[in-house]
């Protein structure tokens, strides 16, 4: 198996003591930074796709995204300069009056894994924090709004609409989180709604490619 292969699979598996060393070792193979990069991208997708239909579990894809972080270590000394490996940044966080981000951690790992730059804003974010970070960071394909809280829904939606009157170009808007629905998506204005983590690393994609 050459090393790339390995990478992709002790990715896959979490193995994050060996992933390091195993990513190092494709550099010493000859294998090209972006290959490797994109060998351990295709594994979180594949982590992905299980955690959706319920075949592993946070954990896990937990694990594995730790896995991956470590071999991205590795690499980004090699990346730089290789600018066509970022889809753009996204903007992430969890709207205003709502403290909760294990679930917005995932997503942002997860979409991180797909090849974006992420900007993390972290919880209780107010609408007017996420347009300023649009305004502030390169880039920007993509803004990612969580919220856990009933309660929180409406600050949602003010996030959107706000989001979508800026006057601000060229980002797309995903929302997520347990309350929220694709139908309350529709209805706010959202651009895309994804169930879990593992969907809104594959809505995040589809959503540039088809920008």
């Amino acid at each position: 198996m050459a090393k790339i292969d390995e990478v992709r699979s002790k990715v896959e598996t979490g193995k994050t003591k060996l992933v390091p060393g195993l990513v190092q070792e494709a550099l010493d193979e000859g294998s090209k930074p972006a290959d490797i990069l994109g060998a351990m991208v295709g594994a979180m997708s594949v982590v992905g796709d299980k955690f959706s239909s319920g075949e592993i579990f946070v954990p896990e894809m937990l694990i594995a995204a730790k896995a991956m972080a470590k071999g991205v270590e590795v690499l980004k000394p090699y990346l730089s300069g290789e600018t066509s490996v970022s889809l753009g940044t996204c903007v992430i966080g969890t709207v205003h009056g709502d403290l909760h981000d294990i679930g917005k951690n995932l997503v942002a790992m997860m979409i991180e894994s797909a090849g974006f730059t992420m900007v993390d804003l972290g919880v209780d974010v107010p609408a007017e924090k996420f347009i300023q970070a649009i305004k502030e960071n390169e880039n920007v394909k993509l803004v990612a709004c969580s919220g856990l809280l009933t309660t929180t829904m409406p600050a949602m939606k003010d996030t959107v609409e706000k989001l979508k009157g800026s006057g601000l170009a060229g980002f797309k808007v995903m929302v997520g989180g347990a309350p929220v629905t694709q139908a309350y998506a529709i209805e706010i204005g959202a651009d895309a709604y994804a169930p879990d983590a593992g969907s809104a690393a594959v809505r995040a994609k589809g959503l540039v490619a088809a920008a």
